[in-house]
């Protein structure tokens, strides 16, 4: 059990650290721990289990893959960091055979295993505090971001919110003394423990997920034949968005669908875990965008009437505690003319992939009635309502528009 947990921990200890720095040198990281925690190991395995130069470039080829996989294996992208790793490998295995077969009995020219083991310590230490304390990207502080505070309304009492700092903590403040922190540049509307119903069930299911949902949606569609921009395209194409709009995605989850949006928008998304959320922001970064995320129920969005020229909401809402008021929500912050995109699998997709996943079954079995298109809780005042069944009726399509005239308060 000692050496399972030696061998996980500097999977662990990278996937800390390098979700904030995703150049190739954040891919060292993971070797570099490698060694030294198995040199640790030592200490209490009599027996040489490891050979620290082999182990290096064995967790070092781990980390350059998960690296190219996450670079879509771009070839501009993954060029040169590929090209290093392979030249490395070239060397030090060239140079090791020329040693066996030339010189069989070669002088030390490597330094010795704990040497090595040590220098592989320093250098992780450096390397991760590096990632924690200068991320790739400085974040940028809410007391600058006075055009989104101002959209800003507490989700419980409607009341306007300012940015406070103490101690370099910053938090959202009403004037009825409601205070909402922001953790990790990311403004926290609720706590997840007090969630119920299908709201606090489906939370804890994202939470196991989000660090492998993306990686799923990619091998899903390789299966099929199709790109993750052909899958999202097929409800993204009806969105009506125009450069300068100010878009807002409710479970915005991983964030995935802001890489197929038209650039030169204003980004914000809200969602009820904070580890899609986590994930979202890694994604974000590496893609080299911004958006504002917000941690909080698509049930009660915490902005102001009209903020939003685009809104539109994928995946989730089939089991939202209360489907009507989310969609009121989303109406709710609309701009008037804007329209609205609901799209979530159909209970067909639900039973023949979700039911028979092992991680996702016990979820999903056993409901209490079947999935269905909200289209019957669209208000009737809206406009252009329209269903639309894709991917061989597995998924479903609402859009609806806002009237232009004025409307009552839908809070």
């Amino acid at each position: 059990m000692l050496a399972v947990l030696i061998n996980a921990l500097p999977f662990l200890l990278y996937r800390l650290t390098s979700q904030r720095r995703q150049g190739f040198l954040s891919t060292l990281s993971l070797p570099l721990w490698g060694v030294a925690l198995q040199a640790l190991g030592q200490l209490f395995f009599p027996a040489r289990i490891f050979n620290p130069y082999s182990s290096f470039l064995i967790y070092w080829f781990a980390a350059v893959i998960n690296w190219m996989w996450n670079q879509e294996f771009r070839a501009r992208k993954i060029a040169t960091g590929a090209g290093i790793f392979g030249a490395v490998c070239v060397v030090v295995l060239g140079y090791g055979f020329f040693l066996q077969t030339i010189h069989p009995v070669a002088p030390q020219v490597l330094p010795t295993s704990p040497a090595f083991a040590w220098l592989c310590l320093l250098g992780g230490l450096i390397l991760s505090a590096w990632g924690l304390i200068q991320p790739g990207k400085r974040r940028e502080l809410w007391a600058d971001k006075t055009g989104t505070v101002a959209l800003l309304r507490s989700p419980f009492t409607g009341n306007s919110l300012h940015i406070v700092s103490e101690d370099g903590h910053e938090a959202l403040v009403s004037q009825s003394g409601e205070r909402f922190p922001v953790c990790n540049g990311i403004p926290v509307f609720l706590e997840q423990k007090k969630l119920t119903g299908s709201n606090r069930k489906y939370n804890q299911l994202y939470e196991i997920i989000g660090g492998f949902y993306d990686d799923v949606q990619r091998v899903a569609c390789a299966l099929r034949g199709i790109s993750v921009g052909q899958y999202l395209w097929g409800y993204l194409r009806f969105l009506e968005i125009n450069p300068g709009d100010s878009v807002l995605e409710t479970s915005v989850g991983t964030g995935l669908n802001y890489k197929y949006l038209p650039r030169g928008t204003r980004l914000f998304g809200l969602d009820l875990s904070a580890e899609m959320l986590t994930n979202c922001q890694a994604n974000l970064r590496r893609w080299e965008m911004d958006a504002d995320l917000f941690l909080g129920n698509a049930e009660d969005l915490p902005f102001a009437n009209d903020s939003f020229d685009v809104v539109f909401h994928v995946g989730g809402i089939n089991f939202f505690n209360d489907r009507a008021k989310a969609i009121r929500e989303m109406i709710r912050v609309a701009k008037p003319g804007s329209r609205l995109l609901i799209a979530d699998e159909t209970e067909e997709h639900v039973k023949s992939t979700f039911e028979r996943i092992p991680v996702t079954s016990r979820y999903f079995k056993n409901r209490r009635e079947p999935v269905t298109a909200p289209i019957d809780l669209v208000p009737p005042e809206m406009q252009e309502i329209h269903l639309e069944l894709l991917r061989d009726g597995r998924f479903y399509a609402l859009t609806f528009r806002k009237p232009s005239s004025a409307m009552p308060n839908l809070h």
